[in-house]
């Protein structure tokens, strides 16, 4: 298990970063997430969904992630010859009863540069964790995305995560994990659970 010390090192640059930018934050609720984003960073700074197709199986085919009216989000450009995959924070395939709430989950608003090896890996597995859990009660999650105070960006212009914690919540449960945004493919998502 990770260490708390690190945990909460990590939240306070996030909190820190949150604080320092608030003009250029927004707070978003849609049918299907609510966003805290940064159009400075052009990242999500939090996430929250309550799964509600745990068993649903609509094809993504064709489909592809999109910009919002008025809100400065990142943009194809940003996830081009890089490692960094178009992580959902909200998961399509915990929405996908049908083809219109599954287009919702492809809003660059719910979009973050996720390594591949994350994204493809421990991440996407916790995800099937999370819809197994949702047969059988009502799950919602908080992801946040950490950045330092002066993150990297990539050549299109939108800021690199160092890491992101998902919160699982059900059953008066709650389990939390912390990812850094590396390339941690093969690994176990459950060792990457932090003492709450």
């Amino acid at each position: 298990m990770k260490k708390w010390t690190m945990h909460s090192l990590l939240v306070g640059l996030f909190f820190f970063g949150l604080s320092s930018l608030s003009a250029q934050v927004k707070e978003i609720k849609t049918d299907i997430f609510e966003v805290t984003y940064s159009e400075y960073l052009e990242q999500p700074l939090k996430l929250t969904y309550t799964i509600q197709c745990p068993t649903g199986n609509e094809s993504r085919k064709g489909m592809d992630f999109y910009g919002v009216k008025g809100i400065i989000t990142s943009n194809n450009t940003d996830y081009k010859s890089n490692p960094y995959d178009k992580g959902h924070l909200a998961p399509a395939a915990a929405f996908n009863c049908d083809r219109e709430t599954l287009y919702k989950t492809f809003s660059y608003l719910n979009c973050a540069l996720q390594h591949e090896g994350l994204n493809r890996g421990p991440w996407k597995e916790l995800e099937r964790f999370e819809r197994n859990l949702a047969k059988f009660f009502d799950v919602t999650v908080i992801v946040e995305v950490i950045f330092p105070n002066s993150p990297e960006r990539v050549e299109g212009g939108a800021a690199i995560p160092i890491g992101f914690t998902k919160t699982i919540l059900f059953d008066d449960k709650s389990y939390k994990f912390y990812f850094p945004n590396t390339d941690v493919a093969g690994q176990d998502w459950f060792d990457f659970s932090i003492a709450e």
